[in-house]
């Protein structure tokens, strides 16, 4: 189940971080300014909320990590989260399988970033789009997820990483096309 804020300058963060767990809060306050002390406290009250909406668990999570850094609930291996965040918005999806999930808020495209990150076909689409700053946005929340799925993280082969028939890919976008998103799952 999907769990997003996009209106992260509207809750109160000493209130927000008093009901984070220590873990947690420690975290938060590590960021040097409070965008970034809100994006962590707001993507771990997402995951509160869908715990609580999901599997009736109201306990504050005690997270662990995995090796390239993919968190999990300590004492909880069946329940499945990814969270991400950006300027604009946090994400946090809950479920009974692995996922990963990336939210990136949608800049003026860079061409040496495209060059290093995609593929030639990749490439291709992004200079043939529309609006070729969406279509890279599109591209990186798609490798990126999927890097968090499989828990490898951003990685030397990015220009690899799609080339794969084993996933799904569902990506939205904002309303107002501030941001986006891409959820990434193995095919069952």
């Amino acid at each position: 189940m999907l769990y997003l804020n996009d209106h992260l300058m509207d809750f109160d963060l000493p209130a927000a971080l008093s009901q984070l767990s220590e873990q947690r809060r420690e975290q938060a306050l590590r960021y040097r300014y409070e965008l970034g002390q809100r994006t962590c406290a707001a993507a771990y009250l997402l995951l509160c909320e869908g715990l609580r909406a999901e599997y009736g668990i109201t306990a504050k999570p005690h997270l662990i990590f995995g090796d390239h850094g993919k968190p999990a609930i300590d004492g909880h291996p069946e329940i499945h989260f990814n969270i991400s965040h950006c300027r604009e918005a946090v994400i946090c999806f809950v479920d009974n399988r692995p996922v990963g999930v990336d939210v990136e808020t949608v800049h003026r495209l860079r061409d040496g970033l495209a060059e290093y990150t995609m593929n030639p076909q990749e490439l291709e689409e992004i200079r043939s789009a529309a609006d070729p700053a969406l279509a890279f946005t599109r591209l990186w929340t798609m490798k990126e997820a999927l890097l968090k799925l499989t828990g490898e993280g951003i990685n030397g082969h990015l220009k690899e990483a799609l080339l794969r028939d084993d996933v799904t890919f569902d990506t939205a976008i904002a309303p107002d096309g501030r941001y986006l998103y891409t959820i990434c799952h193995h095919l069952t």
